[in-house]
């Protein structure tokens, strides 16, 4: 199989495999747990039940609608950067990282556009995002997390695994592709 067609294909597995875990465990702890219920896993891993109304870690800079329109368009924008990669035919590590990076955003953007209708809560677009890994790493002898407080899901930290990635393994092949859409532009 040529391996622009084998790329294709390994996008479409890591964007279906991602999003496909994510809503699996999202639905999970939006129907078995009680909001803001948390469950130990482990002595440093908890399961929760927590809805994230804005951006990363809480943040509500803009407004619910805009920040689900930019979703949208950036998973457009990545669909139409994925589609130059492969044209052009790089590596094969730097596309699975874009792909997972859209998938992280399109997770987040279905809880945002179906959750709130689905749940009865919020019209269409208006969702919040579902949050349910937690890892307060250092405690205090009270039980209070001093270390690593924020309550995430699987979508948040697939564009973290992927946006570090990029960084430290694949940072050429971003300034590459970026210096090649500017030289054609």
């Amino acid at each position: 199989m040529e391996k622009r067609v084998r790329n294709r294909w390994l996008i479409v597995a890591i964007i279906m495999a991602a999003v496909l875990v994510d809503q699996a465990l999202k639905l999970y702890i939006a129907t078995h747990f009680a909001l803001g219920e948390s469950r130990e896993v482990l002595p440093f891993f908890f399961l929760c039940f927590v809805e994230n109304d804005g951006m990363a870690f809480g943040i509500e800079w803009f407004d619910k609608l805009f920040l689900t329109i930019f979703r949208l368009l950036a998973v457009g924008v990545l669909g139409w950067y994925m589609h130059r990669l492969v044209s052009r035919g790089c590596r094969t590590g730097y596309l699975a990282m874009i792909a997972l990076t859209a998938a992280g955003a399109l997770g987040n953007i279905i809880d945002c556009m179906f959750y709130g209708r689905l749940f009865g809560y919020a019209p269409f677009f208006y969702g919040k995002v579902v949050d349910m890994l937690y890892f307060p790493i250092i405690t205090d002898s009270a039980g209070d997390c001093l270390f690593f407080r924020p309550v995430f899901n699987i979508a948040d930290s697939c564009i973290t695994v992927a946006v570090i990635s990029i960084l430290i393994w694949f940072r050429r092949d971003l300034d590459d592709s970026l210096k090649k859409d500017a030289d054609n532009s």
